[in-house]
């Protein structure tokens, strides 16, 4: 495997072979790249600069045999928060980079004109991309596989030609390397797109090749992974609106009584297909179509964070128009979690009298806005160039009490899990070091129920409190565990379904795996130490920002804001579910700073939250 690097400014391109030492201290993917962009930034560079580097990457498990190996990264100092920033997505294009021989792509400059990559084993050609500029994702994919359809192609949208500091980078159609803006650098590169051409088959031991096979097959038949076989992410809809996790009206309230609108059995219902990412044998991904009316289309999806963002968050009810807005976002180049939560902030400051718009209604539930304001902001036109930059800035700009109405931790809006209730993902929301993120951490242990994985992981002592929703006193330590998991998932390339979300895999499973690959053995206690590794390269990047304690913060309506939850009932011939009188439970909030204290401690930082000399000299940095 090799580490190309493109340098646009100079038409330049050069080829290393990969180095196994920082291989074997950062795996690969999220963890390479963690030690590239540290060498290759400094704190002044600027995000949209020619300067900025943008880091492809997959890991070792990236397009082989493995269970579920087809996710890559992207990394880069983001637009969007100013901090530590990557990306990552499934599907085929991971797989085809690791299939082309190249593990590491580094993009550095800035092309005079627009231009696409064309990867072929062993070469990488700098092409004239005039005629794919100002087009959708979808009609790049279209011309860029015409004569060759089983090529791999990663490209921006609009978005990100006119720098929405959210803008994502799409694959495979309709996979999203959506967070924290490298759609934005991307553009800023003029790199409209990377398609890779061709790919060489490769070979692998068959002790690998047989962990393989038992890997998906315990993954197939696991009572975790069930619900994601059956209904995909769609599936977590009707339990979070139960348990009061379903971010509503800009968390303003976390229930919604038109569930059954838009729960898994309504998505299944517009599934066309059913299909899965490179090597998985879960096959969550669906293909959703709207057959008629004005929002007629076809989809990759929706996933659940999108469904909660561009439907609940907003109060729109209405499915097809959810899945029409999913569509338009992928078109565009946006990413959906970042576009729902600045709709939802500025249909909060149209409630408040802080916003309005000539053309917009702005107000709850109204499809016409959700539509319009997508649209005019991957233009940034009108209203939308304000909300093109994210919700701290807009807030900023808008100024009054608009910075009360703007979700986000460090930049970054929050994905879509409430605070008040997933205890874990409120503390996981703060010490993320690209921002607000459900994927840095993702504690679902106690929230669905994982008891074997919860009694094989942590002490006996502490796991019925830990295990306790709403007890908050063990949350640091599911987070501090999962952190490294997720780390030694990303940087290995494999999808965290088969490992953090439901424990179907485990850290001594993918050890196994990896020792039969590299042909060396590697044991899960030091794939975890490299997951601390690069958990803490990540924060010290942003320390060398001039980061703390005082940025691990979450917007105060969760800390000061009580929360009430209500039971809902179904009733036959109703199309919304009925909502209690009474709340049966009120006053949510969550206790940020004890556990922030305790998390600090387990992890060997100081109470500002800085990692300590003897930690990082104990991890080799």
């Amino acid at each position: 495997m090799a580490l190309a690097t493109v340098d646009l400014t100079q038409r330049r391109v050069e080829w290393l072979p990969s180095d196994p030492d920082t291989q074997r201290r950062f795996l690969g993917a999220r963890g390479v790249a963690a030690h590239l962009l540290t060498a290759l930034t400094t704190p002044e560079t600027a995000p949209l600069s020619p300067e900025n580097p943008l880091i492809f990457s997959i890991g070792p498990l990236s397009g082989t045999p493995w269970p579920t190996g087809s996710r890559y990264h992207v990394t880069f100092k983001s637009p969007l928060t100013g901090i530590y920033g990557y990306a990552s997505s499934g599907g085929h294009f991971g797989p085809a980079l690791a299939q082309a021989g190249i593990d590491t792509l580094i993009i550095l400059g800035q092309a005079s004109e627009p231009v696409f990559l064309e990867i072929r084993p062993g070469r990488i050609d700098i092409l004239p991309a005039g005629h794919l500029w100002g087009l959708t994702t979808d009609k790049v994919h279209d011309l860029l596989l015409q004569d060759a359809p089983r090529s791999r192609v990663a490209c921006i949208g609009p978005a990100g030609e006119n720098g929405v500091l959210f803008a994502g980078i799409i694959n495979d159609y309709s996979r999203a390397a959506a967070r924290c803006g490298g759609g934005a650098v991307m553009g800023a590169k003029r790199l409209k797109a990377i398609v890779v051409r061709e790919q060489s088959k490769r070979s692998y031991p068959e002790a690998f090749v047989a962990l393989a096979r038992d890997a998906a097959r315990r993954l197939r038949e696991a009572p975790s992974t069930q619900g994601l076989i059956r209904f995909g992410t769609p599936v977590l809809m009707t339990p979070k609106n139960i348990s009061g996790d379903l971010p509503a009206r800009n968390h303003q309230t976390s229930q919604v009584p038109f569930i059954r609108n838009i729960d898994g059995e309504a998505v299944n219902r517009l599934t066309v297909e059913r299909r899965g990412c490179y090597a998985c044998p879960i096959r969550c991904d669906r293909i959703s179509r709207v057959e008629a009316g004005p929002y007629a289309c076809e989809v990759g999806g929706p996933e659940y964070e999108t469904l909660d963002a561009l439907g609940p968050m907003c109060w729109v009810s209405d499915l097809n128009a959810i899945v029409y807005a999913n569509r338009l976002c992928n078109d565009l180049g946006l990413d959906t979690i970042s576009t729902g939560v600045v709709i939802a902030f500025a249909m909060e400051c149209r409630q408040h009298g802080l916003l309005s718009d000539s053309e917009l209604s702005l107000e709850w539930g109204d499809i016409p806005s959700l539509l319009g304001l997508i649209q005019r902001i991957a233009e940034r036109r009108g209203i939308g160039d304000l909300l093109a930059d994210g919700v701290r800035q807009a807030a900023q700009k808008i100024g009054g009490d608009a910075h009360r109405f703007a979700m986000h931790v460090k930049g970054m809006e929050l994905p879509r899990q409430e605070p008040r209730v997933a205890k874990g993902f409120g503390l996981g929301h703060v010490t993320s070091n690209r921002g607000a993120d459900h994927l840095y951490a993702l504690p679902t242990i106690d929230l669905a129920g994982l008891w074997d994985a919860a009694q094989r992981l942590f002490p006996p002592e502490i796991v019925p409190v830990l295990m306790n929703v709403a007890d908050e006193t063990y949350k640091p330590d599911l987070i501090v565990f999962t952190e490294h998991y997720c780390a030694v998932s990303d940087a290995l390339g494999v999808c965290k379904f088969s490992t953090a979300e439901t424990y179907g895999l485990y850290p001594e499973d993918l050890a196994q795996g990896l020792s039969a690959l590299w042909g060396t053995e590697i044991t899960s206690d030091e794939l975890l130490l490299a997951g601390e590794r690069i958990v803490n390269l990540e924060r010290m990047y942003n320390v060398r920002l001039g980061l703390s304690r005082n940025d691990d913060r979450l917007p105060k309506r969760f800390t000061h804001e009580p929360l009430d939850l209500y039971a809902y009932t179904y009733e036959e011939g109703h199309e919304w579910v009925t909502r209690s009188e009474k709340p049966i439970r009120s006053g949510a909030l969550i206790g940020l700073d004890t556990m922030l204290d305790r998390y600090y401690a387990l992890r060997g930082w100081d109470a500002n939250g800085i990692p300590t000399p003897e930690t990082l000299a104990r991890l080799g940095l």
